[in-house]
């Protein structure tokens, strides 16, 4: 048995510049990349050309063409998307000449300023040690400063330089540089930094990168490679609870089962007991092999295999036992186990075009894990040049928030200042499958420690069987004037003559009662149907067929409404009508105000619909008769076999259309 490779004193120092446009990050890198010799004779020619083309520099290099590397960047000289960078820094002998012995290496990732690119500078941020905080002189803290500093403090990051550049454009002066460094620290004062090393320097003309500069005599800290190639900022990783999130049950043939993954905290040895953290389960570990063990003969007499594992190691681990795990789980020590539950708070970054409001449902990525998660309550909004928390009712592109989030199961999950791999997430939108948010958590909400569900004797089948039919949801939408209500209180109607229990449910009735307290905004929309979602899935549990008509402009609040019913018994049917059609009828006189601007956040006009992709049914209003439209509704259910004996035939109308 072996053990796993001891790590080095001083690992490779991942670390990311940022700061706000125009502030000279990329500049930064370059210039590092050209002091460390990390730059070949035949980049450097096209560098020179590049420099003539695009640059800001007149005839000096540019220096930031080395990283702003996209053709959208040199056009308008900015940073767009991260770039990553690898260089390394060497010993030196008596004459200065570079040595073969590497010091240290250094992966760096070079983040956009503008506020728009915002996303892209939390990505680079996620998995740095170090953060450099780019000023620039003549301009001193500016939002984004402030935006990016409370970012990089959110995600963990504990050791900043401050670097004070452009100060040659200042005269190198003192006063300048002092004042930045009181008014960072000021406001870092809340940011939970370790370290904060403050360094006035040059990029475009390396002072106080490699070597102290003449030109601030005042200045006698360390230059900005001295400090990058010192300072430790690994934490003590294999000292906190062993988690091990399960990226994949690795199961080679017949005789072999194992369970792999990146161990994010503590050891691992081998006979340890272990606990899957979401069921409970015990076992002990039979055997851990590294990554490059393959599946043959090893398996029976243990060659290759580890002994122990530590944070950092990617391991297939094997178990004692034959029990249930699949990819998500994490395994944990009995005694250390992380929280599990369905809320949580946390600290939210919205980098999504389309503004955040609580009730809506979005897939967290937590570890390896992909559940649905609502955001139930925005608790605050935290201005980030001040650091205040505000209420707020939604987050808009770029916002920070300090939410409560509820998940559609229990999940395993870590505070972020404990882990951070079982305490980061990511909020993916639904319909889009883009990044809307990244997320850290603070705390479970154990809102509901005492609070079970209770087992009942009579379940909903017990009483489908004695209503003789099953239960369903019919969710009627569309615009207003469609004919939503009319087509499901004829539907209801004849369901109560053929004997079925039903209940209808409607939008104005509805806000004359329980939800009277709503308005028509995008968040009161949204909390209307996640209320009368779980109003039609008590009734759907009590056996009944209800029949829920509401415009339910938004793709988003219908799924949700979907996964709350059940996809079994949710079948939603879509009254497609010409907006023109619906404004011509408009039996309320709502669109005639809405167009005169007496209405606000009214659907079709000031507020858009969200038509359904995929609807269960769709009923083109306008074109055929209230029977026919009424008959395809009886003839859903009967398809699904809710109801049996309908035959189609004329119904009760007039044979009117809608």
């Amino acid at each position: 048995m072996q053990v796993a490779p001891q790590h080095k004193t001083l690992p490779a120092l991942r670390f990311l510049t940022c700061g706000s446009v125009d502030d000279g990050k990329s500049t930064l890198i370059g210039r590092l990349l050209y002091e460390q010799q990390m730059i070949f004779d035949d980049q450097l020619s096209a560098l020179e050309k590049d420099s003539k083309k695009h640059g800001t520099t007149g005839d000096d290099i540019d220096f930031a063409l080395l990283v702003d590397g996209l053709e959208a960047e040199r056009e308008q000289g900015i940073t767009i998307d991260v770039a990553y960078r690898y260089f390394a820094t060497f010993t030196r002998d008596a004459n200065g000449k570079r040595t073969g012995e590497v010091k240290r290496s250094f992966v760096v990732a070079d983040t956009p300023g503008h506020e728009q690119y915002t996303r892209n500078m939390a990505t680079g941020a996620s998995n740095a040690d170090l953060a450099v905080i780019l000023v620039d002189a003549r301009k001193g803290l500016l939002t984004q400063t402030f935006r990016h500093s409370y970012i990089v403090s959110l995600l963990g990051i504990r050791h900043v330089v401050l670097a004070v550049n452009k100060i040659d454009l200042v005269d190198y002066d003192k006063k300048t540089f002092d004042k930045i460094v009181h008014d960072f620290k000021a406001f870092a004062e809340h940011l939970n930094f370790k370290t904060i090393t403050p360094i006035p320097l040059s990029a475009r003309f390396g002072d106080n990168i490699s070597s102290l500069s003449a030109h601030m005599p005042w200045y006698q800290g360390p230059t900005l490679i001295e400090h990058l190639e010192t300072i430790d900022v690994e934490e003590d990783t294999e000292g906190k609870p062993f988690r091990l999130a399960v990226q994949w049950v690795n199961r080679p043939h017949l005789d072999f089962r194992g369970f792999s993954g990146t161990i994010a905290s503590g050891k691992v040895r081998v006979g340890d007991e272990i606990v899957v953290s979401g069921s409970g389960k015990t076992s002990r570990v039979a055997s851990i092999v590294p990554p490059q063990w393959h599946a043959g003969p090893s398996v029976a007499n243990g060659r290759d295999e580890w002994q122990e594992a530590r944070a950092g190691d990617a391991v297939t681990i094997t178990l004692a036992d034959e029990i249930d795990i699949a990819r998500g789980d994490i395994l944990c020590h009995p005694k250390e186990r992380p929280e599990v539950g369905e809320q949580f708070a946390a600290h939210v970054i919205w980098m999504s075009q389309e503004k955040l409001l609580p009730g809506r449902s979005y897939l967290m990525k937590l570890a390896t894990r992909t559940v649905p998660v609502t955001v139930a309550q925005i608790v605050h909004r935290v201005d980030v040049n001040t650091l205040d928390e505000h209420s707020a009712k939604a987050l808009e592109l770029n916002e920070v928030g300090f939410c409560h989030l509820s998940s559609a199961t229990p999940v395993a999950f870590d505070a972020y200042a404990d882990n951070h791999t079982t305490g980061a997430f990511i909020l993916i939108d639904r319909l889009s499958n883009l990044t809307a948010a990244a997320g850290t958590i603070t705390q479970g909400l154990r809102k509901a420690t005492n609070v079970h569900h209770h087992d009942v004797t009579v379940t909903s089948h017990a009483r489908s069987k004695i209503n003789h039919h099953k239960p369903a949801v019919l969710w009627f939408t569309g615009l207003s004037g469609s004919g939503k209500s009319t087509i499901a209180n004829l539907a209801d109607l004849q369901l109560y003559k053929m004997g079925i229990h039903t209940m209808m449910l409607d939008g104005d009735n509805m806000r004359h009662g329980l939800n009277k307290d709503l308005g028509f905004s995008d968040i009161d929309r949204v909390e209307n149907i996640r209320r009368v979602s779980e109003v039609a899935k008590l009734m759907a549990d009590a056996g009944l067929v209800v029949l829920c008509s509401f415009i339910s402009p938004f793709a988003d609040d219908r799924r949700l409404a979907r996964e709350v019913i059940g996809t079994d018994r949710f079948f939603e049917i879509f009254v497609d009508v010409p907006l023109d059609v619906a404004i011509a009828r408009d039996p309320k006189g709502l669109y005639k105000k809405a167009l005169a601007g007496e209405i606000r956040n009214f659907t079709g006009i000031d507020q858009p619909y969200e038509r359904p992709e995929r609807p269960d049914l769709t009923l083109l209003s306008g074109q055929d008769s209230l029977d026919n439209l009424t008959a395809k509704v009886l003839s859903l259910l009967q398809k699904h076999e809710i109801i049996e004996g309908f035959e189609g035939s004329a119904l009760f109308t007039d044979g009117a259309g809608v």
